[in-house]
């Protein structure tokens, strides 16, 4: 019987190539969304993947959503905890509120993600939980205090759960993509764009197609002695 996976923020960037990477894999993939409808309907229609709209932010939601994928498609064996934001400005110019939107969505979000399928894991003794962290987690990154400290903080939950779910037969990973070449970072000005390959030892940005197969392999079986583990995927910019 084919696997379910759940991948939050799973219809555009990087969390829609690991939606389509999981299903060629022969997952049921649901993907979510916040706000895009527009452009979820046409990824849905796209790739057959079913989508489904909440905000990661918000528990009560999450609950139900994920409650709603599991009655309709399956229970999930497989969480990608993709949905992200950023609301960057200097520290000095950082509001509480920009602190805080990326504080809901980027780490208690992952807490909304998994804790409502966490039991149901523990209790068919198998599970995934992969994150999408950062490379800015790792190393941190000017204008970015709040998304970097999401990022590292998504590590330390990783390497917790790990510990909690060994024995139950669940693991707990994270990705750290570097550079990816995403409509947000094909967005920025050519120059800008230049002055980060420049940063990176490969020469080039990452291809969404790269993350995805990271998660594709820490979902599989034979990934089942990983567990608490970090895959960084940036092209040589840094190192652990």
């Amino acid at each position: 019987m084919a696997r379910t996976a759940l991948v939050t923020g799973g219809s555009r960037g990087i969390g829609a190539a690991i939606s389509k990477k999981l299903k060629a894999e022969g997952y049921n993939v649901a993907a979510t969304y916040a706000g895009n409808d527009e452009a979820a309907a046409a990824f849905g229609e796209e790739t057959g993947i079913k989508t489904y709209k909440w905000n990661a932010a918000d528990y009560d939601e999450s609950k139900a959503g994920i409650a709603k994928v599991e009655d309709e498609i399956g229970p999930i064996d497989v969480v990608v905890a993709n949905a992200g934001i950023t609301r960057d400005a200097p520290f000095h110019r950082m509001t509480p509120e920009q602190w805080r939107e990326v504080i809901d969505t980027n780490l208690t979000g992952v807490f909304n993600t998994v804790h409502p399928v966490w039991p149901g894991m523990r209790e068919r003794k198998f599970g995934r939980v992969i994150v999408i962290s950062s490379i800015n987690g790792q190393k941190g990154q000017f204008a970015q205090v709040n998304y970097a400290a999401t990022k590292a903080g998504d590590l330390g939950i990783v390497k917790s759960l790990a510990q909690e779910g060994a024995r139950a037969g669940i693991t707990a990973n994270a990705v750290c993509p570097g550079y990816i070449a995403t409509e947000m970072v094909m967005a920025v000005p050519e120059k800008v764009r230049e002055s980060i390959i420049a940063q990176i030892p490969a020469g080039r940005l990452g291809e969404p197609e790269e993350i995805a197969r990271c998660v594709a392999f820490l979902a599989s079986d034979d990934a089942g002695f990983i567990n608490g583990s970090t895959i960084s995927a940036n092209g040589g910019q840094f190192f652990v």
